[in-house]
C-alpha cells in the first residue's frame, strides 16, 4: 500500500505540472481527491491492515492528500496569473496613441427648420398641436367640405385601410383643424405640423410620405388681409427680408376665397434656367409653390359648431421639405429622405 501511495503521489504530480486550464485541474483533483479517487480508494482499503500498521499507513495517506491538495492549490494561481498575463498582453493599451475621435450627430436638417418654424409661430402666439397620422375619412374630407366624388378622395390618390374608404393615412394636416374647433371657443390660433401621406411619385418635388404645417386662426373680423399680412411677415422670417413672394388665385373646398402662395425659385432666381436648361427644381416656372391658404369656409366653421355670422378666420396648410428646400438651398427633395451622411453633414 506504501508503494501504491508513492506511485499515485508521483502521477498525480507529474499531471498537475502539465494542466493547462483551470478545468485540467479539476479534472485532475476529482481523478485523485474525489470520492470515487485514486487516494480515496487506497483509504478505503485500511480495513484490511493490522492495527500496527493503520495508524502509519492513515499518516502517509493523509500526507500524499496534503501534498496533492498543496500542488492543486499553486497550479491554480499559476495558472490564473498566467490567464491574466495572456489577457492584459491581447488587451493591451497604449495610452500615448491618439484616441479614435467621437463622431458628433446632430438634427437632421428638415428638423433644424422645424423648430425654427415652430418657434417663429409660438412667438406669434400660435399653440403648437398633434394629432393621429390615422384618420377618419370624415375628418379628413367631409367636415373639410370636401364632398364624395371628390378628386382628393380617390384610391389613386389616398391610401385607404378598409373597402368602404371611412379610415385612411391622413392626407394633409387639416382634420387637427376640425379636432382643434371641436374642443376650443374663439379666439384660435393654432399650428399642427406632422406627417401627411399621399400616392405621389417621388421625384425633385414630391414624396409619397411628406411633412405639412397647417395653420388656424379664427376670431372676429378677421380678413384676407391679416392672412396676406401674416404670411408674408412669417416667409420673410423664414427666407430672408430679400424673398420674393406671390399670391395667386386658387380654390380649396375648405376656404373661400382661397389663394396658393409661391417663393421665386432659389436655383434660378425667377428665370427658370440653369446654365441654359430648365431648372430641375421648378421645372421651368421661376416660382416654387410653398402653400395654400384662404378664408375658412362658413360651413366648416358650423360643422365645429362655430357661428359663421360671428367669427370668421383662415387657415394654410405648407409643407415643410419645400420650406427646407427653399432655406437651405437644396434642389432635390429626395435628398432629404436618402440619409446620405455626407449630404446631412452640410448642415
Amino acid at each position: 500500500m506504501k508503494e501504491q501511495l508513492e506511485q499515485i503521489k508521483q502521477q498525480a504530480m507529474a499531471a498537475l505540472n502539465n494542466a493547462a486550464t483551470p478545468a485540467d485541474l479539476e479534472e485532475l483533483r476529482v481523478r485523485y481527491l474525489g470520492k470515487k479517487g485514486e487516494v480515496t480508494a487506497v483509504l478505503k482499503l485500511m480495513g484490511k491492515l493490522s492495527a500496527e500498521e493503520r495508524p502509519i499507513m492513515g499518516q502517509l495517506a493523509n500526507s500524499v492528500r496534503a501534498e496533492i491538495e498543496q500542488k492543486l492549490e499553486d497550479r491554480k494561481t499559476q495558472i490564473h496569473a498566467s490567464v491574466l498575463e495572456a489577457k492584459l498582453a491581447e488587451e493591451v493599451l497604449d495610452v500615448t496613441i491618439p484616441g479614435v475621435e467621437v463622431v458628433m450627430g446632430h438634427q437632421h436638417p428638415m428638423n433644424q427648420v422645424l423648430d425654427q418654424v415652430k418657434e417663429i409661430f409660438v412667438g406669434l402666439g400660435y399653440q403648437v398641436v398633434d394629432g393621429p397620422e390615422v384618420e377618419l375619412a370624415s375628418y379628413n374630407f367631409t367636415r373639410l367640405n370636401i364632398e364624395e366624388g371628390h378628386p382628393s378622395r380617390d384610391r389613386s390618390d389616398t391610401f385607404y385601410f378598409n373597402d368602404d374608404d371611412s379610415i385612411l393615412l391622413r392626407t394633409q394636416t387639416s382634420p387637427m383643424q376640425i379636432r382643434y374647433m371641436e374642443n376650443h371657443k374663439p379666439p384660435l390660433c393654432m399650428l399642427a405640423p406632422g406627417r401627411v401621406f399621399r400616392k405621389d411619385e417621388a421625384d425633385a418635388t414630391h414624396s409619397p410620405m411628406f411633412h405639412q404645417i397647417e395653420g388656424l386662426v379664427v376670431d372676429e373680423h378677421i380678413t384676407m388681409g391679416d392672412l396676406k399680412g401674416a404670411l408674408v411677415a412669417i416667409m420673410k422670417k423664414i427666407y430672408g427680408e430679400d424673398s420674393v413672394m406671390r399670391f395667386r388665385p386658387h380654390h380649396f373646398p375648405f376656404t373661400e376665397p382661397s389663394c396658393e402662395m409661391d417663393m421665386q425659385c432659389h436655383k434660378c432666381h425667377g428665370t427658370g434656367e440653369v446654365d441654359g436648361q430648365t431648372c430641375s427644381t421648378c421645372h421651368g416656372e421661376g416660382w416654387i409653390e410653398l402653400l395654400g391658404a384662404g378664408m375658412v369656409h362658413p360651413d366648416v366653421l358650423r360643422n365645429c359648431g362655430i357661428d359663421p355670422e360671428k367669427y370668421s378666420g383662415f387657415a394654410f396648410g405648407m409643407g415643410l421639405e419645400r420650406m427646407a428646400m427653399g432655406r437651405l438651398r437644396i434642389n432635390d427633395l429626395r435628398l432629404i429622405f436618402d440619409n446620405d451622411v455626407r449630404f446631412l453633414n452640410q448642415f
